[in-house]
């Protein structure tokens, strides 16, 4: 269940740097995607309070993969001495193939990287399809063959890619993006964590466990792309700020496509979903499989959306501090996400029977949306 390009239900935290916790100031309980709408905590109709745990237990070195992937010298200097060499007509196939791929399984997000620029793009492309063929070991037609010597290959060819040593064409891809951008191989592996995970649990005790699932499956995918987007040279904000949005985007897609697939999941045995959460509205995995939609999962799931809204709202700080190329895609990707949210609520919160989907006459709306937004200077947002 990788996010695609494409904490308990009890009060959650901020956690500060010195180890405190800090309760939350409001919360979101209906935000269409156009919108924003927020309460205090003490209103009685919302019973979660969303926070950004980023640092949880668990995932404690993100900020020393930024701080790496902040290093673009150090790591230029490093990969200077094992660069490989391929014969351009072969990287230009390469790249070619990344390019078909990402413009047949992501349409919308592929349109958005074409205002970047040349080198942008293809790395964006390789990226995408390496996460691609990652999720599909677990998710793919041939994932019955999983196990867990797969994924130990999976990475063993990671490493080979990281070590100007591809396997194949479309690994050569992202070998030379490697090269050519400060990317961090940490990222990658732990998305290949998430699909371990994947094939050993199926269920999460609490929204912590989740958070951690969708940071390994998800939240990787926004370490991976901002060495390669980039950060506006007049952005004031810190890398790690706008590394945070980057992951929280992640998480925000990854929460949304597991709301968006309850149903189908549910077929598989399973179930994405914090199960004390279920069980505060007197819910259990029986109602999930039984496939019926009742007052209390309508309000159930009215907690689950707006904790994803949140983390959108969250995102959108980093969003408009990339580089101005490189924000179409990254607006066009949350607008649309959003939309998801929207669309279950307007099938009365049935994510058990149907699936909810933004229609293509909508998407194409939506992208001159997101390219005004993406047209925003990152100091006005900040005013």
């Amino acid at each position: 269940m990788c996010s695609s390009f494409s904490i308990a239900a009890k009060p959650c935290f901020i956690k500060t740097n010195n180890g405190k916790f800090l309760q939350p100031k409001f919360i979101v309980t209906r935000a269409r995607a156009n919108q924003v709408i927020v309460s205090p905590p003490n209103k009685p109709s919302s019973k979660i309070t969303a926070s950004p745990p980023l640092l949880t237990k668990g995932i404690p070195h993100v900020s020393e993969i930024v701080e790496r992937q902040s290093q673009s010298k150090y790591l230029a200097t490093q990969n200077a001495c094992r660069k490989p060499e391929f014969h351009p007509l072969f990287l230009e196939e390469a790249y070619e193939r990344c390019k078909n791929i990402c413009a047949e399984y992501a349409k919308t997000f592929y349109l958005g990287t074409l205002l970047m620029t040349e080198e942008r793009q293809k790395a964006i492309w390789a990226i995408y399809v390496w996460c691609r063929r990652t999720d599909e070991l677990v998710d793919g037609p041939n994932a019955v063959h999983m196990s867990s010597a797969v994924l130990d290959r999976w990475e063993e060819r990671l490493e080979d890619i990281f070590d100007g040593r591809p396997y194949d064409m479309l690994d050569a891809a992202l070998t030379h993006t490697v090269f050519n951008f400060p990317l961090d191989i940490k990222p990658f592996r732990d998305m290949i964590e998430g699909m371990r995970m994947d094939t050993r649990k199926c269920r999460y005790e609490n929204f912590e466990e989740l958070y951690r699932y969708c940071y390994y499956v998800a939240g990787t995918v926004g370490l991976m792309t901002v060495p390669v987007m980039g950060i506006a040279p007049e952005s004031s904000l810190s890398p790690q700020t706008v590394y945070n949005s980057a992951l929280f985007l992640g998480i925000g897609n990854q929460l949304t496509n597991i709301l968006r697939d309850v149903g189908e999941d549910a077929l598989r045995g399973r179930v994405y979903l914090p199960q004390d959460e279920l069980a505060e509205f007197g819910l259990c995995d029986k109602d999930v499989f039984a496939r019926k939609v009742s007052d209390g999962w309508r309000e159930f799931m009215k907690q689950q959306i707006a904790r994803a809204r949140y983390y959108f709202n969250l995102a959108e700080e980093g969003a408009s501090q990339l580089d101005k190329a490189s924000r179409w895609p990254v607006w066009s990707c949350l607008m649309l996400y959003r939309e998801i949210l929207d669309a279950i609520e307007d099938n009365d919160y049935d994510n058990l029977t149907k699936r909810a989907y933004v229609g293509r006459t909508k998407k194409l709306l939506t992208l001159p949306l997101a390219y005004t937004r993406a047209q925003t200077s990152p100091t006005l947002i900040l005013q």
